[in-house]
């Protein structure tokens, strides 16, 4: 099928593609494609910005349901799961470096030449993981998120995903960002290029980025080249006021020059 094909096929209501004697034939095609980068579920607009592909999460979707449960039990390890995205399997040739240590890394998945995983590592349906990408270990990439090139994703970061509502976007990490450990980036943050997430940041749609440099205020985007570090601003109310409490405010500090990019620069030996 060809991607035209496959979006006048998940054009129809669920009913039909359940009744659809081709549903399984277009399900694997599907999978060929985001695995093989020519479908996205978000992609660049051309003009700087981003676009979802809201079809291709109904598509990701329509697999949930119109499979089944299947056993994928080992001796001493009970696991079941739908059988529409089971691990997916490399070859040498693919260039995809998966060291040993049970990282995982789901069918639907776009897993390009040159990405360094390390275990133990999770990569959902539909995310996008571009060329000279690190994702370091307990590193979680959720689904449909998308992460440019030479990404370093370090240990424990989080960088969720989306699947509903399908109208949704994704995090989006575009090229040569720095993710901290532990970082955290929810709810369809847009992180641009260059940017640099100091150890612990955690973002999410509602959360206000205080930019120093500048003056101003950020939210659902780190600006390019942005450094932001985890601090904090007072409570409001009474109670805090007494008691001295803050909450959590990320800050740019910075925006990225030499000596930072010195200090994230991905060895190539590594790779």
């Amino acid at each position: 099928m060809t991607i035209d094909d496959l979006k006048s096929f998940y054009a129809q209501s669920s009913e039909a593609i359940s009744a659809n004697a081709q549903r399984l034939e277009a399900h694997e095609a599907l999978l060929s494609a985001l695995e093989s980068g020519a479908l996205r579920a978000a992609e660049p607009d051309g003009n700087g910005g981003w676009r979802v592909n809201i079809w291709v999460k109904q598509a990701i979707l329509s697999g949930f349901r119109n499979t089944v449960m299947q056993d994928l039990s080992v001796p001493g390890f009970s696991f079941f799961d739908k059988t529409a995205y089971p691990a997916r399997s490399f070859k040498l040739e693919e260039g995809v470096r998966i060291v040993p240590g049970g990282s995982t890394l789901r069918r639907g998945a776009f897993i390009a030449k040159g990405v360094v995983v390390m275990p133990p590592a999770y990569v959902n349906v539909g995310a996008y993981v571009d060329e000279g990408t690190m994702v370091d270990s307990h590193a979680l990439i959720g689904s449909c998120a998308q992460v440019g090139k030479r990404v370093h994703v370090s240990a424990a970061a989080q960088i969720g995903g989306v699947l509903e509502p399908a109208g949704a976007r994704p995090v989006i990490i575009e090229d040569d960002v720095f993710v901290g450990g532990l970082v955290g980036l929810f709810e369809g943050i847009h992180v641009r290029a260059r940017a640099v997430l100091a150890s612990g940041v955690i973002i999410t749609g509602s959360t206000v980025i205080y930019d120093l440099v500048n003056g101003k205020e950020w939210r659902k985007e780190v600006p390019e080249g942005a450094v932001v570090v985890q601090g904090s601003r007072p409570a409001s109310g009474a109670l805090a006021k007494e008691q001295g409490l803050h909450v959590s405010a990320p800050m740019i500090v910075k925006y990225r020059d030499a000596r930072t990019d010195a200090s994230t620069t991905l060895e190539d030996a590594l790779r």
